[in-house]
Formats: structure tokens, C-alpha cells, sequence
């Protein structure tokens, strides 16, 4: 199969899964949760285009994230606009990604055990500063672990669907896979809580040949929940290979939350 053929038939599962799932807008959500983030702080990240400075940046980032829950599964997303300052030199990037999970098990109820439930998944991954777009069908477990608001892991493909380089996007790449583990641990009757995620994506070969190496990126939040729709704390990034290249991230940012 060619990779036009191979992209077509991945861009049309995309859109027979949406199709699918979106009954849950019509027949509405069990349960739905949005969010409000604020980050503010320094990053001292070498950027990798021509003329930016590197060092310090003063970066700002705003996030919309939204997640809910319906008769046969979830959905989930989020989209970042990101602001950065350097020696008069601004930049803004946005970034987005979904993700819908539909259970196997349907109403038959969560699973006994350590294993809640068995999810299909599809993701969409979207870039349009760097013309950059992925898709990722998988399978993801929900956990049953006590303590834990939730604990999910999924492991995904990694397809490739961007404009490449001949088209004034970044270089298209050969496919992949992923393994994430996304997580909620509240403490003292919800007042505090640790969540996020961890990912790990294999290294492939870009359009010219090179290298993209394969990365490590965990991001943290630390929250203190002022009351139930304010919270207050720190989201920790560490980044090996970002965007797989030998570069490292290792930052914090300050982090206000608004529950709606």
C-alpha cells in the first residue's frame, strides 16, 4: 500500500470513529470535566529555527483542556497556545490534541480486578504553525487502583500525516508507536493532587533520512485546590529528545487552574 493510500485509509478511520462516537453530544454526557490553565516562567530551551536566540524565555501558556464521559466511553482534549519572549524576539506556537476511547465491554459494567475496563482509542495530533499532523489508533487500560481518580495507559501507533518539508512544513517522518500513562492521585479529601502524564515515542527517519530520536516527556502538575473550581500550583516538565533532537528540557512553570 502506498503512503498515500496508507494515509487515506488511516484519515478515514479517523473519521468513521468520530462519526461513531459522537452520539455522546446528542444523547449527552454521564459526566464532563473542563479546565483553564494559566503557566507562566522561564524555559531555557535552544530553539531550532534560524535567527531565534536561545537561553531564557520568558513563556506563557494558555491551555484549554476538556474531558468526558458517555454511555460507551470518553473523549478528551486540549489545545495550547504558547507565548515566549527573548531579547525582543516573540514567538507564538499552538498545539492541539484528542483523543476518544470507546469500550469493548459497552454496558456490561467495569471489570473485575486490577483492570477496569478496555478501551479502543484513536488520537489526533495537530500542529498547524509547523503544518505537523498524527494519528493514533490503539488500545488503552483503565486501571483500578485505589487512590487513583484515575490511572490509564495506551499504547498507540504513531502515523505520520504531515505536509513535509517541499510544502513549508516541518519534514515528515516515518511512523512510530506510543506508550502513555496519564494519571490522577488526590490526597486530603481532594484539597491536593498530583496528575498528568508520561510518554514514550520510538525513534524513526525523517523525509532527508535523519535521525529523529526516540523521546521521554513526563509533565507533572502539583495542585492545591483553593476551593473546588480554583487551584493554585507548579506543572514540572522534563523532556529527553525533545522533538527528538539531543536537546533536554528540564523546566518548572507556576500553574493556576479554573474548574468549569
Amino acid at each position: 500500500m502506498s503512503n498515500r493510500a496508507r494515509r487515506a485509509a488511516v484519515l478515514s478511520l479517523t473519521i468513521m470513529a468520530g462519526l461513531l462516537l459522537a452520539p455522546q453530544h446528542a444523547a449527552g454526557a454521564i459526566w464532563s470535566n473542563s479546565e483553564f490553565h494559566l503557566q507562566f516562567g522561564a524555559i531555557d530551551i535552544p530553539e531550532f529555527f534560524p535567527g531565534a536566540p536561545t537561553g531564557d524565555k520568558d513563556t506563557t501558556i494558555f491551555t484549554f483542556q476538556h474531558a468526558s464521559g458517555w454511555k460507551h466511553g470518553e473523549n478528551f482534549f486540549f489545545f495550547d497556545v504558547i507565548s515566549s519572549e527573548n531579547g525582543g524576539f516573540n514567538d507564538t506556537d499552538t498545539y492541539g490534541e484528542w483523543y476518544s476511547y470507546f469500550s469493548f465491554r459497552g454496558d456490561k459494567g467495569p471489570m473485575a480486578g486490577k483492570i477496569k475496563d478496555v478501551r479502543f482509542v484513536l488520537g489526533f495530533n495537530w500542529d498547524p504553525d509547523a503544518d505537523v499532523v498524527k494519528y493514533l489508533p490503539g488500545i488503552n487500560l483503565s486501571w483500578n487502583i485505589e487512590g487513583f481518580a484515575f490511572l490509564n495507559t495506551d499504547f498507540t501507533l504513531y502515523v505520520d500525516d504531515s505536509v513535509g518539508a517541499a510544502n513549508g512544513g516541518a519534514p515528515s517522518e516515518d511512523d512510530s508507536f506510543m506508550f502513555d500513562v496519564s494519571w490522577k492521585r488526590p490526597f486530603n479529601d481532594g484539597k491536593f493532587s498530583i496528575e498528568g502524564h508520561a510518554e514514550y515515542i520510538d525513534g524513526r527517519d525523517n523525509e532527508f533520512g535523519g535521525k529523529v530520536e526516540s523521546w521521554i516527556l513526563a509533565q507533572p502538575q502539583f495542585r492545591f485546590y483553593v476551593n473546588p473550581n480554583l487551584a493554585l500550583g507548579i506543572e514540572y516538565q522534563y523532556w529527553q529528545n525533545k522533538l527528538g533532537t539531543p536537546t533536554d528540557e528540564n523546566t518548572v512553570q507556576g500553574l493556576l487552574v479554573w474548574v468549569f
